[in-house]
């Protein structure tokens, strides 16, 4: 019996790409190839010469369908079958393969906010709910708006077999976050992706949107964020603290290099306010969600573990973010070192007559 495979892959909106996808049927035994779209209504092609190609990266069951039914993550490429110009991946892909002998892990915190008929979803329709406060992993009454949606977020990851490790409600109402992890470079992005494409989908069922703006609400609301964890082999090594105080201060030469690839808006959600540095400066820190990057304190008092970037925005793109931090940390510890030149002493004045000292 034929089964279903979505498709899934990233469009080219500026600034920020959207999720696409649309449903495949396969005959039963075979496995899903490539396919192709209308580029010239996804800001990928022009209409006369509009097709572009998906590819399968990664897939995994559909949840939302019946048992034998796919998701199927694509990239998407030319007719050439070269990257397209909106090909993210390949790029996490080919500094992966670069530094692999570091075993970079990742592991995200994806924030998002619903949303609905223009407004946080839950919030009155004229004026503002309680302050921020009771929300963060708050319980109980009619504060938490979205836990029906984010429970079966939750399952739904499971059950397609991501590496989903908790949830839990966010500083602002109706702002939620679920984290993906541990795992290499391209498969956190893969991953990353199907689990907002599922949350989107989700939530479409609820009537509800996912904003993943970096300020959905301006004002003294917390920004959404996607903090970054990271580690090389190195870190996690006994001694690893000084691996990881190297890869500080390795992020903290490019800080706008980085910045240029943690998502649209971010000069509005980093302002050194409400758990943010500001979005031009560079600070690390152990236990401090003030600083640019935050050393946990277990990783201190351990003297091994990761770092917490916590700049990228909630609308990051995971494999630019990945493909960035692998190729600032792994490209700095892989640079020769700089040999010390040696200082010459002055040489010795030998005495024109050796029999005069005596």
């Amino acid at each position: 019996m034929p089964f279903q495979a979505e498709y899934i892959w990233l469009d080219g909106t500026q600034p920020t790409a959207k999720l696409r996808s649309k449903t495949r049927i396969i005959a039963d035994g075979k496995k899903p190839t490539v396919w192709g779209f209308d580029g010239s209504s996804t800001n990928q092609a022009d209409g006369h010469s509009s097709d572009c190609v998906l590819n399968p990266v990664f897939t995994c069951p559909d949840p939302l369908r019946g048992p034998k039914d796919i998701l199927v993550m694509c990239e998407v490429l030319n007719p050439d079958f070269t990257p397209h110009s909106t090909n993210t991946r390949a790029a996490t892909v080919a500094a992966e393969k670069k530094y692999g002998k570091f075993e970079p892990w990742f592991g995200i915190e994806q924030e998002y906010t619903f949303y609905q008929d223009g407004r946080p979803y839950g919030w009155p329709e004229v004026g503002f709910p309680a302050p921020q406060g009771p929300y963060y992993c708050g319980v109980g009454g009619a504060k938490m708006a979205g836990r029906d949606i984010v429970e079966a977020h939750t399952l739904a990851c499971i059950r397609a077999g991501l590496s989903i490790e908790g949830t839990n409600a966010e500083v602002m109402m109706s702002q939620w976050e679920f984290q993906i992890g541990i795992l290499s470079p391209v498969a956190v992005s893969d991953q990353l992706w199907v689990a907002r494409w599922l949350l989107e989908r989700i939530a479409e069922d609820y009537g509800v949107d996912v904003n993943w703006d970096a300020k959905p609400m301006k004002g003294d609301w917390n920004g959404a964020g996607a903090h970054t964890n990271f580690s090389t082999k190195a870190m996690r090594e006994a001694g690893g603290l000084k691996a990881i105080h190297a890869a500080c201060e390795a992020i903290g030469k490019k800080v706008m290099e980085h910045i240029a690839v943690y998502g649209h808006g971010i000069e509005e959600r980093l302002t050194g306010k409400h758990e943010t540095a500001p979005w031009n400066k560079f600070s690390y820190g152990t236990s401090d969600r003030g600083a640019s990057i935050r050393i946990p304190l277990q990783t201190a008092r351990d003297g091994k573990g990761w770092l917490e970037d916590r700049r990228p925005n909630a609308n990051m793109d995971p494999y630019a973010v990945a493909a960035v931090m692998v190729e600032t940390v792994c490209g700095a510890a892989s640079a020769p070192a700089k040999k010390a030149v040696a200082k010459k002493a002055p040489a010795k004045k030998a005495p024109a007559n050796k029999a005069a000292h005596k």
